[in-house]
């Protein structure tokens, strides 16, 4: 009888344990060069050689002279935010005049606009650019310097462990967990250490090491913070003209060529041959001498006569072709031009191209109307100097001034007036045929346009469209006050000089005494 085996079953029970969260912090390994030991990460590409490509570039300081008077130039102005635009109370007063004078007093040296054209034409240049921020006892940013030499900067991943840093947006205070880079910069054997802006903790600026939690330092070796502008995802940043460095660089050695040709190229305009003979030695001095001095008044009208000896001493036999002489010219094989123009002119194109610049900003303005003009400019504006303002202007809100905690203000970049005056115009004119056009808005615009500030009539019939005043023109007549008030302003707006204004009331006036003649009719 065959023998059962037995199989023994267990059943195992998971222990209690805790829930499964998801991670509150950033996963990703940050990039650091392979085979690289230390935690300063070398750039990748020579940031001095870059320089050098732009000061020898035909093109490049123009498209970044364009960036920076274009996004910076106008000037940092402040304004309400969106939510809170309308009447003005004191609160609102109190903090428009603190961020005046803390933007201000950002730097002592120059207009605060100055130092970030600076920071736009070195991280057009590099890359990347740096300003370092200074902090008082209370915490408030008082100050910043940018740093000219940015190829002195070094800086790290970002290192461990996450620190909770307090932000301040929509008037609530949050906390979130970040790490921070290290900055260090380092000139003629000399080193100072910098954090990262934001980074709550101390820093010794001379051995770049944080202090304990608890631990103090002395004010005078607490390293400043550092704001970098970068351009692209790359660690130090990525120039905007990175694909055209080949064209840059050929383009500086066409243009080299082109140079070297006056101080080494051939000159000769012309080629005298002595056939069967040589010249005389009295002929020879003269044909110097008559080269010598054929520059200027004195050249004009000379004639030049060469003699020639028979090469061999023996008596010529009948029948022998005597010496002669044939000049040969030159020209044809001289440089008439510049060469490589078509390809100068094409990688011109292709880095204005990189900047997305079109001729207009970069001073080659030979083909353009103000149409044409008006359409680049427009195009320009929102497609690269806008995005590049709000986006610099979003750094200066949100890192800047936010120990300040601005409830109702924020910073904005000044930009250009690009609007068409014949554009307006057209708008104005169907609007106001349609009778959607108030005698206020029209005074507004007026008063704009001339660079003044239009302060609103008295009474409320300046708030109603044109098309609203003929119809209740049509139903009833107008009170003698209404008239009254509108001959006293047009009288003082005569005197004061404001022909625009005279003209807008004159119209008005029209239209009411055409108004009330249908009536009577």
């Amino acid at each position: 009888m065959a023998t059962q085996r037995c199989v023994n079953v267990h059943v195992i029970k998971a222990r209690a344990c805790e829930p499964i969260n998801k991670a509150e912090t950033a996963t990703q390994v940050a990039a650091v060069k392979e085979g690289s030991a230390s935690q300063w990460i070398t750039p990748s590409i020579d940031m001095r050689g870059l320089k050098a490509m732009v000061s020898h570039s035909t093109i490049l300081p123009q498209c970044i002279r364009a960036y920076k008077n274009n996004i910076a130039g106008f000037g940092i102005a402040i304004d309400y935010k969106e939510d809170y635009k309308g009447e003005e109370t004191a609160e609102m007063k109190s903090e428009w005049d603190r961020a005046d004078e803390a933007l201000s007093l950002l730097n002592m040296d120059c207009d605060t606009k100055e130092v970030f054209e600076d920071v736009i034409e070195a991280r057009e240049t590099y890359g990347i650019s740096y300003t370092e921020v200074v902090r008082n006892v209370g915490g408030e940013i008082v100050s910043i310097e940018f740093i000219r030499d940015t190829p002195s900067i070094n800086k790290t991943a970002p290192l461990d462990p996450y620190i909770d840093v307090e932000y301040f947006i929509n008037e609530k205070s949050v906390k979130r967990p970040r790490r921070f880079c290290k900055y260090r910069q380092q000139i003629g054997g000399k080193t100072v250490y910098f954090k990262e802006i934001g980074d709550p903790r101390l820093m010794d600026k001379i051995s770049g090491e944080y202090v304990a939690d608890g631990g103090t330092l002395d004010i005078a070796h607490r390293a400043n913070e550092i704001m970098e502008f970068a351009i692209g995802t790359e660690t130090y940043g990525e120039v905007r003209w990175i694909g055209q460095t080949l064209g840059v660089d050929g383009s500086r050695k066409a243009e080299n060529l082109n140079n070297r040709y006056f101080e080494e190229g051939r000159h000769t305009p012309l080629l005298i041959m002595v056939k069967g003979g040589k010249l005389t030695p009295d002929s020879f001095t003269e044909l110097q001498k008559y080269m010598d001095g054929i520059k200027g008044e004195a050249g004009q009208h000379a004639f030049m006569l060469l003699e020639m000896e028979n090469i061999e001493n023996r008596a010529a036999f009948e029948g022998e072709k005597p010496p002669e002489i044939e000049v040969v010219p030159l020209a044809s094989i001289l440089q008439h031009d510049e060469l490589f123009q078509n390809y100068l002119d094409n990688n011109r194109r292709k880095i204005q191209s990189s900047f997305l610049l079109p001729d207009l900003y970069v001073g080659y303005t030979t083909d353009f109307n103000r149409a044409t003009a008006q359409t680049a400019m427009e195009v320009t504006e929102k497609q690269v100097f806008q995005p590049e303002r709000q986006s610099i202007a979003w750094a200066i809100n949100n890192k800047l001034l936010s120990s300040y905690r601005f409830k109702y203000i924020e910073a904005r970049f000044k930009a250009p007036d690009i609007t068409n005056p014949e554009d307006i115009t057209k708008i104005l004119t169907v609007a106001e045929r349609a009778g959607g056009l108030p005698p206020n808005k029209a005074k507004e615009i007026a008063y704009k346009v001339l660079g003044q500030i239009a302060e609103n009539y008295a009474g409320d019939w300046g708030e109603i469209p044109l098309a609203i005043s003929r119809s209740q023109i049509g139903s009833n007549s107008p009170p003698a006050s209404v008239s009254a008030q509108l001959e006293d302003k047009i009288k003082k707006a005569a005197t004061d000089g404001n022909d625009a204004v005279v003209a807008v009331m004159k119209e008005v006036r029209s239209l009411l005494l055409k108004m009330q003649e249908g009536d009577a009719a």
